[in-house]
C-alpha cells in the first residue's frame, strides 16, 4: 500500500502546525509503508519508504491582485501536483491549499481520498484580510473537497463536533485522530547560550510565546496583556511570518507600546529552528497559547513536553491536551455565538491572560508540579507512533470498502 501526501508545507518550508504534523506523520509511516510527498516548493529528496517532489511556482508574469496570488498558486501547484502521474492507492490532503490537488487525483485518478482538517475555513474569517474575494472561494473549495472525501480525520474531538455542526457530513466518515510529539526530539534541554544569543537573561525568569503573527493565533492580546503582567520577570515573543502588512504594523505597535511601560520584552520576529524553540520552551518558567480558534494546538504539547507549565486559551483541542489545574491553566474566551472571533471581548481576555501568568509566574511549586504532569501526559497520549498505526489502519478500511 502507498499514500500520496498533497500538502504546502513540508521541510525546510514549515510555519505552522499542518506542516509539523506533516513532517512527523510521513516520517512515522514510511516505518510501515510507501510514503510519496508532494509539496509546495522546490525539495526533492528520496530515502527508503519516503519520496518528496516541490513544485517550484513562478508567478512573476501575474497580473492578478497579490492577494489573489496565494490562491491561484495552489491551485497551480496542485495541477502539478496531479500531472506527474499517481500510482498511490490513498491520497491523503493538509489545508485548504492541497484540496483542489485531492479532488483531482478523486476524479481522474479514481484515488480514495483522505482529508485531515487542521483548521476550518468558516472559523477563520480574519483570513479575508489577507485573501480578499479568495476567502470566499477556499470555503467553497473546503466544503467540496470534505463532501467528497472517503475519510476526514479530525485533530481533536472539538473539531469533529465543528465538522458535524458547520457542514453536511456523514458522521461515520469523520475519525479524530490527535496530532502528536517526537518525545525524544522534544525533551528538557540546557541551553543557555541560546538565550543569550537571543538578548534574554537567563537568570531572570519568563513567560514565553512561540507561534506565528496571525489572528487566529491571538498574538495581539498577549502583547496587550503585558502591562498587566507583575514585574520581576521577562516576556519573549517568538513570532514571525505575519499573515499580512496590517498586522505586522499592529504587531510593532503593540510591542513598542509594551516595551514603553516595562522592560524585559523580547521580541524575536525569526521563525526559530526546532533545536533553539526547544532550548526556549526548557528555559521558560511559563508557555503561554493566547488563541482565539486553534483545532488542536501542538505548541501547547510541545512545551509539555519540554516541561514547561501553560496557561492557553479554552478553546478547540486545547482542551484536550492542557488538564487545567494539572497540566497548566485554562483561560475561557466569553463566547456568545459561532465565532470566537466575533464574541471575543479583547480587554476581559487581556485581563485574564494577565492574571493566570501572574498566579504561575508567583508560585514555582505549582509549576513544577505542571511541568512534570505535562511531560508524562505527552508520553503517555500523544505519540507519533501510534498516530501513524491508526492513520494506516485507516487506510486499510478504506482500500477494503467495496469502490476502493
Amino acid at each position: 500500500m502507498k499514500s500520496l501526501f498533497l500538502t504546502n508545507e513540508y521541510p525546510p518550508h514549515i510555519y505552522g502546525g499542518a506542516g509539523v504534523h506533516v513532517e512527523y506523520l510521513t516520517r512515522e509511516l514510511a516505518k510501515l509503508m510507501e510514503v510519496e510527498v508532494r509539496c509546495f516548493g522546490g525539495q526533492e529528496s528520496s530515502a527508503p519508504n519516503l519520496v518528496v517532489h516541490g513544485a517550484p511556482l513562478d508567478a512573476s508574469s501575474w497580473t492578478c491582485p497579490a492577494n489573489l496570488k496565494s490562491v491561484f498558486g495552489a491551485l497551480q501547484r496542485c495541477l502539478d501536483f496531479n500531472t506527474r502521474a499517481i500510482d498511490a492507492d490513498i491520497v491523503h490532503l493538509h489545508t485548504w491549499y492541497s484540496h483542489f490537488g485531492g479532488i483531482l487525483a478523486k476524479l481522474n485518478y479514481g484515488t480514495p481520498m483522505v482529508l485531515t482538517v487542521h483548521s476550518l475555513e468558516p472559523l477563520r474569517p480574519w483570513k479575508r484580510e489577507q485573501l480578499g474575494g479568495g476567502y470566499d472561494f477556499t470555503v467553497w473549495l473546503e466544503r467540496t473537497a470534505l463532501e467528497m472525501a472517503d475519510a476526514v480525520i479530525a485533530v481533536s474531538e472539538e473539531t469533529k463536533y465543528d465538522l458535524l455542526r458547520l457542514f453536511n457530513l456523514d458522521p461515520h466518515k469523520i475519525h479524530v485522530i490527535h496530532n502528536g510529539i517526537d518525545l525524544d526530539e522534544y525533551r528538557k534541554v540546557e541551553a543557555p547560550d541560546v538565550l543569550l544569543k537571543h538578548g534574554v537573561d537567563p537568570a531572570v525568569p519568563f513567560v514565553l510565546f512561540v507561534g506565528r503573527i496571525t489572528r487566529q493565533k491571538g498574538i495581539i492580546h498577549l502583547v496587550r496583556a503585558i502591562d498587566r503582567m507583575d514585574p520581576g520577570f521577562q516576556v519573549v515573543l517568538c513570532a514571525g511570518a505575519p499573515d499580512t502588512p496590517e498586522i505586522a504594523a499592529e504587531m510593532q505597535a503593540a510591542v513598542a507600546a509594551a516595551q514603553a511601560k516595562r522592560g524585559g520584552i523580547h521580541w524575536i520576529s525569526a521563525m526559530l529552528p526546532v533545536e533553539e524553540k526547544i532550548a526556549m520552551y526548557s528555559h521558560a518558567d511559563v508557555f503561554c497559547c493566547p488563541s482565539i480558534y486553534e483545532p488542536f494546538g501542538i505548541i501547547n504539547l510541545e512545551a509539555m513536553a519540554c516541561e514547561t507549565a501553560v496557561v492557553a486559551s479554552a478553546v478547540g483541542g486545547i482542551k484536550e491536551v492542557v488538564v487545567h489545574g494539572e497540566t497548566g491553566l485554562l483561560v475561557p474566551l466569553d463566547q456568545q455565538n459561532e465565532s470566537p472571533f466575533e464574541a471575543l471581548e479583547p480587554e476581559l481576555f487581556a485581563g485574564d491572560l494577565a492574571q493566570a501568568v501572574n498566579q504561575l509566574m508567583a508560585d514555582p511549586a505549582q509549576r513544577r508540579s505542571m511541568a512534570g504532569a505535562g511531560r508524562r501526559r505527552a508520553e503517555e497520549r500523544f505519540s507519533w507512533t501510534s498516530i501513524a498505526h491508526r492513520t494506516r489502519a485507516l487506510y486499510e478500511s478504506l482500500m477494503r470498502q467495496p469502490n476502493a
